[in-house]
């Protein structure tokens, strides 16, 4: 199914004009090895780039080559194929071996150009093709002092046309491939296209190096690889048992390395990557997980309240979204993640993913809603020195789940939240994307949209004694904060993370301690001592008479002591903000009546 897709996908970029040659893939040139009309002489353009500069890159021939003997590319290939240039360790000499091998490219090299002459003696430049590889003009180049090894080297026409990309070029070139690649008399139904053809033995193409991150060595990966005995249905090497024709198989690869390099249907992550498509054109859905802007999360949430049952929201839009998550193990691609679905069915993921993780700004009286690399951000480790989270501190593979998560509207991962809790209290810090974090944790089914999902701001019917312990904490800490503004560690600096576990051993000198700030706010500022005072008595009102505060909170119950807190916070924040409101009102007010 994923190859059939990557097919689709295929047509459609070459109706665009998108999909490269069969077998090319975009290559960076340093070197440009010039011929004259005639083919008697040559010689070298260097367009190495400077520091900061674009480099000169081409769609050139490529296909995975390996073993001892690794043939040549047609037109475009290193220094070590076209100029014999023998490859050499730092610091070492050369090496009698390496010498010879080099030799040795660089005659198949020869060879390869001299067989497409030959066999397009129509083509107005293979006259001066086969005079350059036949009088010597190729074995008699002197190879500059700059040039590398690993350098690559395109052929050029006296009028400044490429080769490579010449029509019999790119039929010789992928002519080759074919016979290289496809199985020895290997014929029968294609597993993708359904259609009798010529069958691969491999795959042709592989995934570009560096497509993968990977915190190891980059190197060019394969997407079905089955080399060993133990690794395919009965013994069977090679793709024996996944039959694949030549076109699919390359098509597929084509288009997977045009996805891989889009930035637009790409997301790369620590070390995974996702591409997404659609069978056919639609917005930036996917784009919204890191671009959460206004305006296009207000559309999702107003799709998702319309239709707020996923199964009929697919029917509203049947068309079809793709998104596929590689990872790397050495040189084969791992598929993480596969992901079929309508869009119409996405569209009410992506809604929910937003509603169930927003956190409302007291303050600014709105609601925030966070991309997906800070909620993962968020769930590493907090810098207090440097004011950041620490890149890369977040538990390894956390942004790939929560990626899954959202798209298909299932839960964040269990450990997710003892992690979260473990760090709020090492680092002493409660923000709005870890309180996000801890709303879709403590969802109790996110793929049922009539279970109600944590409230997103104070919840004063809320009677979890971990949520009522958050919020009394918050109100005695504003307690403080209002009698003390000076106060250089306040409750919450010394006490927070033993309140959020065992609520029972503070709470009572906290009350006690309260006593002493309402004291001197009643003397110095009997709004707020009123005020304050009265929420108190409130939230301790609530909590189970007979049970009272609770000696020990369990990880759930600690997950909402941090929920009750932080929206207690945010409740005073909006209660600040519409006071100062009013008052800047009544001054104003009072400024315009005629005196």
């Amino acid at each position: 199914m994923l190859l059939h897709r990557l097919t689709e996908y295929a047509a459609r970029a070459e109706a665009d004009d998108e999909l490269p040659p069969p077998y090319y893939r975009p290559k960076r040139i340093q070197w440009i090895l010039q011929l004259n009309a005639d083919g008697t002489a040559a010689g070298f353009v260097d367009r190495r780039s400077a520091k900061g500069e674009k480099p000169l890159e081409t769609t050139a021939p490529y296909a995975y080559r390996s073993g001892t003997m690794p043939p040549p590319y047609l037109m475009v290939d290193t220094a070590q194929y076209v100029l014999a240039l023998p490859k050499q360790a730092p610091g070492k000499p050369v090496t009698e071996r390496a010498v010879a091998e080099g030799r040795r490219r660089r005659d198949a090299y020869a060879d390869f150009l001299l067989a497409w002459a030959n066999a397009a003696p129509d083509d107005p430049y293979a006259e001066a093709v086969r005079t350059f590889v036949t009088t010597g003009v190729l074995h008699g180049l002197e190879v500059p002092e700059e040039m590398t090894a690993a350098d690559n080297i395109a052929l050029m026409a006296h009028d400044n046309t490429w080769l490579h990309l010449l029509p019999s070029v790119r039929q010789a070139w992928a002519a080759g491939v074919r016979s290289r690649k496809s199985g020895k008399n290997a014929a029968g139904l294609c597993l993708v296209c359904g259609k009798d053809g010529e069958l691969l033995s491999t795959i042709p193409e592989s995934i570009k190096s560096g497509a993968i991150p990977t915190g190891g060595r980059g190197r060019d990966a394969q997407l079905v690889s089955i080399n060993a005995s133990a690794q395919g249905r009965g013994g069977a090497l090679q793709l024996v048992n996944t039959p694949v024709c030549e076109r699919c198989g390359g098509r597929a690869m084509a288009a997977l390395n045009l996805l891989l390099a889009s930035d637009t249907n790409r997301r790369r992550a620590t070390d995974s990557v996702t591409v997404w498509w659609t069978r056919e054109p639609v917005d930036d859905l996917f784009g919204t997980l890191d671009t959460a802007t206004d305006a296009a999360v207000a559309r999702l949430l107003t799709s998702l309240h319309e239709h707020p049952d996923p199964a009929t929201a697919e029917r509203i839009d049947p068309n079809a979204y793709y998104s596929l998550t590689l990872g790397l193990n050495n040189a084969r691609a791992v598929v993480l993640d596969w992901l079929d679905i309508p869009v119409g069915r996405l569209r009410n993921h992506l809604g929910a993913w937003f509603e169930h993780h927003r956190v409302y700004d007291g303050w600014n009286q709105s609601y925030r809603y966070f991309p997906l690399w800070r909620l993962a951000l968020a769930a590493g480790r907090w810098d207090a020195k440097a004011n950041k989270y620490v890149s890369g501190s977040a538990p390894k593979g956390l942004e790939q789940e929560l990626l899954h998560a959202a798209l298909t509207r299932g839960p964040v991962p269990a450990r997710l939240l003892p992690h979260l809790l473990q760090r709020i209290r090492a680092d002493r810090r409660v923000d709005p994307p870890r309180i996000a974090l801890l709303r879709l944790a403590l969802h109790p089914n996110r793929k049922d949209h009539q279970v109600t999902a944590p409230a997103d701001r104070l919840d004063s019917t809320q009677l979890d004694p971990g949520y009522l312990c958050g919020r009394v904490f918050a109100i005695l800490e504003a307690i403080q904060y209002a009698a003390l503004p000076d106060v250089k560690a306040t409750i919450g600096d010394k006490f927070f993370g033993t309140a959020m576990t065992a609520p029972a051993a503070v709470f009572k000198n906290l009350r006690l301690g309260a006593n002493a700030h309402l004291k001197r706010l009643r003397r110095d500022n009997g709004a707020a001592y009123t005020a304050l005072s009265r929420r108190l008595a409130e939230a301790f009102a609530a909590f189970d008479p007979h049970d009272g505060i609770p000696l020990l909170l369990t990880t759930e119950q600690q997950a909402k002591f941090v929920l009750g807190y932080e929206q207690q916070r945010a409740a005073d924040f909006a209660a600040k903000a519409a006071h100062k409101k009013n008052k800047d009102q009544a001054t104003n007010g009072a400024a315009s009546e005629p005196a």
